[in-house]
């Protein structure tokens, strides 16, 4: 069964052709980084416009690379939600044309289950029941898969999501757009114990990064311009350090109260190179974890694609959900 999918939910332009939910013939991104960054963040407008502009030829570029023509197609799946409404809008209406173009099935896609099948697209004996954290931009969610097209939400965060902070950090520190990358690397040269900053932790399997990223401006605004190149980067292992601990304390909290086989990280933050060595150490032997090669962190339609086929919504319910 071939799965041609569209994802349109934020800054990447996607479109890939997935063969029985985890083969994937081709998976094609443009990302709209250089489009953002003199702004510092997304600007939903241009990146509505971008997607309607390049869709055409990532289609084409697809189908393409996976040798097929729309004929060949079993179903069509587009990400419906969470997301901005002006670029989910683009791929939603891109999509229902080519449903109706096409005389094909066309399924509206969660972008956050979507995350927890990447896992599935780079591991293809991996099957529910699983416990996932799934880490963006967006979202901070800690979920229950009891199977395929269930989720079950156990925890999330109260304020801002895990790549919000990241972003909104290295802003602070002067890092530029896309944050969460450039704080990872500046990461590397700095020592968090030189710089302390405190770990967020909330009663049950809340999260919350609010106060972190107070602590940070005020520890700044204290420093002011005697700080260096080296305080800069101890601040930003020191916050990262803070996040992807507070962030594994609830995971290995939700494995202790319900034991499981799989454990999946998953969403952009999942590249993090801190949270991908910790997450390893915290499961242990516990469970098997797996997380999405880096490719497969971002936004992509691969994903999108993998959970039409398990289980996306109604065929007939694609209108966009700003916050599904």
């Amino acid at each position: 069964m071939l799965t041609l999918a569209i994802e349109t939910s934020c800054d990447e332009t996607s479109v890939a052709v997935v063969e029985d939910g985890r083969k994937v013939l081709s998976n094609v991104i443009h990302s709209q980084t250089d489009l953002h960054k003199d702004f510092g963040g997304v600007v939903p407008e241009l990146a509505a416009r971008d997607h309607l502009e390049r869709l055409p030829a990532l289609l084409d570029l697809a189908m393409k690379k996976a040798g097929i023509r729309p004929g060949d197609l079993d179903q069509l799946a587009v990400t419906r939600g969470p997301g901005l409404i002006g670029c989910l809008l683009v791929g939603v209406g891109v999509g229902e044309g080519l449903a109706t173009a096409w005389d094909t099935p066309l399924t509206g896609v969660n972008h956050l289950w979507g995350h927890v099948y990447a896992a599935m697209l780079s591991r293809p004996d991996l099957e529910p029941p699983l416990l996932g954290l799934v880490v963006s931009g967006a979202h901070s969610d800690l979920v229950r898969m009891p199977a395929h097209g269930r989720f079950e939400v156990i925890g999330r965060t109260r304020d801002d999501a895990a790549g919000e902070a990241f972003d909104k950090a290295a802003r602070m520190l002067g890092l530029g757009f896309p944050g969460g990358p450039a704080l990872d690397k500046l990461a590397r040269k700095g020592d968090p114990k030189r710089q302390p900053l405190p770990r967020p932790s909330l009663p049950g399997l809340e999260y919350s990064f609010s106060g972190l990223k107070t602590a940070l401006l005020y520890r700044l605004r204290d420093m002011g311009d005697s700080i260096t190149d080296q305080d800069r980067a101890d601040l930003a292992a020191s916050f990262e350090r803070s996040v992807v601990e507070s962030l594994l304390e609830k995971l290995d909290q939700a494995l202790d109260a319900t034991p499981v086989g799989e454990v999946v990280v998953a969403g952009g933050v999942a590249a993090n190179t801190l949270l991908r060595r910790r997450a390893a150490e915290v499961v242990g032997s516990r469970a098997r974890l797996t997380m999405p090669p880096l490719e497969l962190c971002t936004d992509n339609a691969a994903m999108i694609a993998a959970a039409g086929y398990y289980g996306g919504s109604h065929p007939a319910d694609v209108d966009p959900s700003l916050s599904w």
